[in-house]
Order: structure tokens, then sequence, then C-alpha cells
């Protein structure tokens, strides 16, 4: 079966508190983390939230890399989705799991674009 892309859900908690709270820092990881990926960074967009959290997008030729932190639960919500055979998800998901110190990551993959049907291409 194949698929257009590959989705990650990742549930990554046990995070170093002060690491999620860092804007910059979480912006710095998060690129690097597309770049182990093998993927091409296009735009960054980051927001440091009042008292603590940073949500953020990185996007990507295949698609796109974003997070959402929750220092004061130590929990980053992350979400790495890619198209095409030549980025790997999975390792953008270690990486920023490594870097946001996480003692634990559960993740899910779901497959994209996967058509039970035909599907007529229609070009504009």
């Amino acid at each position: 079966m194949n698929a257009l892309g590959r989705h990650i859900l990742a549930e990554i908690y046990g995070c170093d508190e002060n690491v999620l709270d860092d804007c910059e820092l979480i912006e710095d990881i998060m690129v690097k983390a597309a770049i182990e990926a093998g993927a091409e960074v296009r735009e960054v967009a980051f927001h440091k939230f009042s008292p603590q959290g940073v949500s953020g997008v990185v996007v990507i030729s295949e698609s796109h890399i974003t997070i959402h932190t929750w220092p004061e639960l130590g929990y980053a919500a992350v979400d790495v989705f890619t198209c095409g055979d030549n980025v790997n998800p999975w390792n953008a998901c270690n990486y920023l799991t490594k870097m946001l110190k996480a003692k634990n990551m559960t993740a899910t993959e779901v497959k994209r674009g996967v058509f039970e049907q035909p599907v007529k291409v229609v070009n504009m």
C-alpha cells in the first residue's frame, strides 16, 4: 500500500522544562530536527506564550513539523508530516526526544494519501 505521506503524532514527556520554555532554543532544535530527517527547510514561525510555553512550525518542502509545549507539565505535542521517500519522520522525532531531554516518547504513524479508489488528477 503506497501512501503520499507519513504523519507522526508524538507525545513527548518527562522533558526539561527550561528547554520547553525557551523559544529560540525550541526553534533551533526544530530546524535541526527537520535537517536530521533529511528535509528541506522553507520557513519557520514560533511564538512564546506568557507565562510559559512555545508553539511553532517548521515548513519543509516535504510538508511540516509542529510543536506545542507545556513546560509546567514537561510535555510537548509534536507532529511530523513528510511526503516522498527521501525524508524519514522518525529521525526528526528521535532527535526531538533527545534534545528535549525527554524521559518518554510515544508516537503513532498515520499513512496519508492512501486511496481506496482510483483518483483522477486534475491539471489546473
